[in-house]
């Protein structure tokens, strides 16, 4: 059976986009840093979008450095640029949820 499930904890890179489309559709999209420390020290910064975010989620204070945690799937996605044909790997969130600003304290010790 495949499997395709990515949870993520880390913070924003910078603040988050929303966009709105003529059909109302709304898109979140955000930039989340994660730093690891095993088995060698890595930081990567991985592209996330949400499609028609909770209003409880627009309504929190999301800025560059805010911790949160994203529940969703990896997804490639292609488009044509004026270079060619371009793509990347990005995190399709079902979940994004802001972690309480303190909560990076209580993680560290």
């Amino acid at each position: 059976m495949d499997m395709n499930l990515v949870v993520l904890t880390g913070t924003l890179a910078t603040a988050p986009e929303l966009r709105e489309f003529a059909s109302g559709a709304r898109l979140f999209r955000m930039l989340v840093t994660v730093r690891q420390d095993e088995p060698r020290k890595r930081v990567d910064v991985v592209p996330v979008t949400l499609w028609d975010p909770p209003a409880s989620l627009l309504a929190e204070k999301l800025e560059r450095g805010r911790r949160v945690m994203v529940i969703g799937a990896a997804q490639r996605r292609f488009w044509e640029a004026k270079e060619g044909r371009k793509n990347r790997v990005e995190i399709v969130a079902d979940h994004v949820t802001p972690r309480p600003v303190d909560a990076e304290a209580d993680e560290s010790g």
